[in-house]
């Protein structure tokens, strides 16, 4: 069940995999008479270097979750994706005509993860996306700038530099713990419970199965080795104020639950807190990154006008247009009935259940 939550859950996230059909001519965008997206050849043209900036911004903020941030798919969410994302280190571009993928990040691909953009990004970004995607990773086949600056919330990176040998498989994940040094175990804990939410699996000796790690990505930016070692021990919270998204990944303690409520509390922390945060606020680090953001469930503006039967819709089929995927095929009537009345209880109360002022 872990990889089907997974695989809904990184469809929120799912990027630039393009449509495999070769040739065309190159393309601009435009919308037609009642508002749809055309997609009309127009002659090669030379890239400008602020249209490449700007796809690589839209990239890096939108694409390289599935794609990975130096276009070869190398990611966690990667390995959980079937067919897997396109690996644009190794696709040429005459194998692969601009028009071809001007048209998939328009309309997405049908059977994959592949969502459309055309609700999100304008024409011209989807061109520029495009534009750096060709130039950056199938004609250059360069590294991208890098993700872990300041100005993405990781001042400092080399602090982490203990679990760097893990992210790039200079160390396998599966070395047995007694060949590691301090400095190593400690590198390896801060690989498992955060780096591994972005980065690929990394190198193992082993495959055997896919762990099933709790995902939290946002930057700790307090970790140091020697923290790492007395919080194992239980001496020190190494990341206690490390992030304001760490206080969002707290579920609420709530007391009385009855046992409908407590089914519906594990289910939503095993599968909706991921995009609406563990207090429901969606102001996690991956709820932050979602556009248009998760509902925040704990919003009294939305709650008192919602019912049980419109979340409980909005659960069972999705939302259109949104990171809400259809749980139809993974919940059952009664589990999305559970989580309902969950929200109501824990977060706050559901239209028809709130008391009257």
């Amino acid at each position: 069940m872990q990889s089907a939550i997974r695989f809904l859950v990184v469809l929120a996230l799912a990027a630039l995999a393009a449509c495999s059909k070769p040739g065309g001519s190159d393309a601009s965008s435009a919308r037609g008479p009642n508002g749809e997206t055309a997609v009309a050849a127009t002659p090669a043209a030379p890239v400008k270097p602020e249209t490449i900036e700007l796809g690589r911004k839209i990239y890096n903020f939108r694409c390289y979750f599935c794609h990975g941030y130096s276009g070869n798919a190398q990611t966690l969410a990667a390995t959980y994706l079937d067919p897997k994302p396109r690996d644009f280190t190794k696709t040429a571009p005459e194998a692969l005509s601009r028009d071809s993928m001007l048209t998939t990040v328009h309309t997405g691909r049908p059977g994959t993860a592949m969502k459309s953009f055309n609700d999100i990004l304008t024409p011209a970004e989807i061109a520029a996306v495009v534009d750096f995607v060709r130039h950056e990773f199938m004609e250059k086949r360069a590294p991208n700038t890098r993700y872990h600056t300041p100005e993405n919330g990781w001042p400092d990176h080399d602090r982490y530099a203990a679990a760097f040998p893990f992210a790039t498989g200079k160390i396998t994940l599966d070395t047995p713990v007694e060949q590691l040094d301090a400095d190593q175990r400690a590198g390896r804990r801060l690989f498992m419970t955060t780096c591994v939410s972005c980065h690929d699996r990394a190198k193992v000796g082993n495959e055997g199965n896919s762990w099933d790690s709790r995902p939290l990505s946002y930057p700790r930016n307090g970790f140091s080795p020697a923290d790492a070692e007395a919080r194992a021990q239980g001496h020190v919270d190494a990341i206690a104020s490390a992030t304001p998204y760490h206080l969002h990944d707290k579920a609420p303690q709530v007391p009385g639950l009855s046992a409908q409520e407590r089914r519906g509390e594990a289910l939503f922390q095993q599968n909706c807190a991921f995009c609406h945060a563990a207090d429901g606020t969606a102001r996690n680090w991956i709820g932050s990154f979602l556009e248009p953001h998760p509902r925040d469930l704990t919003s009294d503006a939305f709650m008192r006008s919602a019912t049980r039967e419109r979340l409980a819709n909005a659960i069972r089929d999705g939302l259109p247009g949104t990171s809400m995927p259809s749980w139809k095929s993974v919940l059952t009537d009664a589990d999305i009935e559970s989580i309902v009345a969950y929200i109501s209880r824990a977060f706050h109360p559901v239209g028809g259940d709130a008391p009257a002022h």
